[in-house]
Order: structure tokens, then sequence, then C-alpha cells
């Protein structure tokens, strides 16, 4: 695929500065870049690599003031990450959007309604009464369970486990090896000191444009929905237990875990490796810093987190600063017990 430059920023809303004819067919970084190649710099760190790259564009911020004469075209936008990220969506977009038809052998369950301008990859399997929606991709060995839905554009790569009954928005992209409508961990202690089962019978609603990483874990509800709101990212091998509600737009870093029936809000930022008890709320624009652990419910819309239990970052940076001085203040707190020890009678 080629494009002029002129065509691209059309697409960005960006301002050529140069030969705007010219044509690129790849994206790459500013040092590694080469003719037919479109590269962007966001941070000023990198800027010296501006003046030297071999790319044939380079995406830019409006402000930038050139020190030195450069070979590339410019495009000129007011955030080149956020342009960046438009334009690697697009390529994928029309990448992915080539795969079409059936690759043999493939299962389609009966009942099974399929819409136009669908994949489906080898060995994938689509259950009884499904429906899938208009161009959507299922990679080869996804498992799509009995009466489940697929909304419209969403992509399920390869290896994917999607439940039955389990219902997937628009836009959605569930990566390699993810786990969609598990049992959740519910057991019943018995008298005898061994535990039952509890049947988990709810579904997990994926809504639209939920970006789900490679190898996590969502789990079904006990008898309601696990609930994964519109906009949410989540990264990989993440674990999501039963009944959980995570709000709008809330992204989630990498082997962070959610206990059964917790509520997050909207905006969130979950850090990774961070730990949420069950049955809390956290209020809408909390931040929680990587290892934490929050044991109760989160109030305070805005909030940032950090430590084990959590609490606020101020206190926590005040508390760190002490925690790390501790070695040398028990020094001085046995010296003085030693010099305390030895004074005279009289003057203890």
């Amino acid at each position: 695929m080629q494009f002029t430059i002129n065509q691209l920023a059309e697409l960005l809303g960006g301002e050529v500065i140069g030969n705007g004819e010219a044509k690129v067919n790849n994206i790459g970084p500013l040092d590694k870049a080469g003719p037919g190649t479109i590269s962007f710099l966001h941070n000023p760190k990198y800027e010296p690599q501006l003046y030297t790259t071999k790319a044939e564009a380079v995406i830019v911020n409006r402000k930038l003031q050139l020190k030195e004469p450069i070979e590339p075209v410019l495009i000129a936008v007011e955030d080149p990450y956020s342009s960046l990220t438009v334009l690697l969506e697009q390529y994928q977009k029309l990448t992915e959007s080539a795969k079409e038809g059936v690759e043999e052998p493939a299962f389609l369950g009966e009942g099974a309604e399929v819409g136009n301008s669908v994949y489906r990859g080898a060995f994938s399997y689509i259950g009884k009464n499904t429906t899938i929606g208009n161009n959507v991709k299922i990679y080869p060995n996804a498992y799509i369970g009995d009466n489940a839905k697929i909304g419209d554009n969403s992509i399920i790569f390869a290896g994917v486990k999607i439940y039955s009954g389990c219902i997937i928005g628009n836009n959605c992209v569930i990566h390699a090896g993810a786990v969609i409508g598990s049992d959740g961990f519910g057991f019943a202690p018995q008298e005898d000191g061994s535990y039952q089962a509890i049947p988990q019978v709810g579904i997990v609603i994926l809504e639209d444009h939920v970006r789900v990483g490679a190898n996590t874990t969502i789990d079904c509800g006990t008898l309601e929905a696990t609930v994964i709101r519109s906009g949410v990212k989540l990264d990989n091998l993440i674990q999501i237990a039963h009944n959980v509600e995570i709000g709008e737009n809330t992204a989630v870093a990498a082997q962070a875990g959610i206990s059964g029936s917790a509520k997050i809000g909207k905006n969130c930022i979950i850090a990774g490796q961070a730990g949420i008890t069950g049955h809390l709320a956290i209020a809408d624009r909390v931040t929680i810093g990587a290892q934490a652990g929050i044991p109760k419910s989160v109030t305070k819309e805005g909030s940032i987190l950090l430590g084990s239990p959590a609490i606020d970052i101020m206190n926590f940076k005040r508390s760190f600063t002490h925690f790390k001085n501790l070695p040398d203040m028990a020094g001085r707190i046995n010296d003085l017990e030693k010099k305390v020890l030895n004074l005279p009678p009289s003057e203890k």
C-alpha cells in the first residue's frame, strides 16, 4: 500500500511542509527509517535524529522550530503521538480488513448467523445459535460457544475462548489466548472440610471498543453478568473475577487482579500487579500504582494511591522517606541506648 504525504496529512488534519506528492509505504522510527518511510518526532530528546534521518516524511509538532536544514517532508500537527496512533490504527484496519472468507476446516454450529465480510480462520469453532456481526475477523483455533454474540468489526485472535452466552460489542479486539466467560472462583465450604463448587451461570459482557490483552481471563458472573464498559483497555495476563464491573475508558496494566464483585469507576488507571479486594467500589479517575493493594473502597474521585495496603500518594512518599532512613535511625537509637546504659547511676 502506498500513499502520498498529502493524503496522510488530510487524514491527520496536518500541514505539509515540503513535497506533498512524495509517496510513503512504510512506518518506522526516526533512526532506522529510509526512503518511503514515514516517522514521527514526539519527544524533544530525539530531535537531533530529525536532522539525520533518511525518512521520506516525519510527523512533528506545529510549534517545532527547526535548528538545521532537513531532508524529509514534514507533517505538522498538534500532537504527533496521537497522530501516529491514528495512522497506525488505519494501517492495521487496512491490513486486517483484507482477510475474508473461510479457511477449512472450520466449524459453524446449527442456527448460527454470520454477517458480511467475515473471516473465519482454520480450526475455528462457532457454536449453535451464535451471532457474528459484519467485518468480524476470527483467527485460527478460536472458540466461540453457543448463543454468544459478537458485534461488527471485532477481531478475535488465535486461540481465544469465548464461553456460551457471552456478548462482545462492536470494534472490540481480543488478543491470543484470552478467556472470556470462564467460571468464577466460587466454592461453598462443607462440614467435612471439602468445598462444593457453586455453579456460575452468568455471562460476560464486553461493550464497544474494548481491548483485551493476551492470556487475560474474565470470569462470568455467578447469576448476573461481569461487565466491561465501553473503551476499557486491558493489558496481558490480567485476572478479572466474577461479577466485576469496570467503568468506561479505564485502563488496567499487566498482572493486575480484580476480585469478585468489585466495581471500578470510569477513566481509572490500574498499574501492573495491583490487587483489588472483592465487594468494594473505586471512584472515577482513580490511579492505582504498581503492586498496590486496595483493601477497601476508594470514594474520592481523582485519588492517586500507592503501597500495600495502598494510601494517598503524598502520604506514601512521606512514609517512604522515613522507611528508607530506618537503618540509619536504628543505628543512632542503638548508639543512644548504649550511651544511656553506660551513664553513671546519678546521671540516668
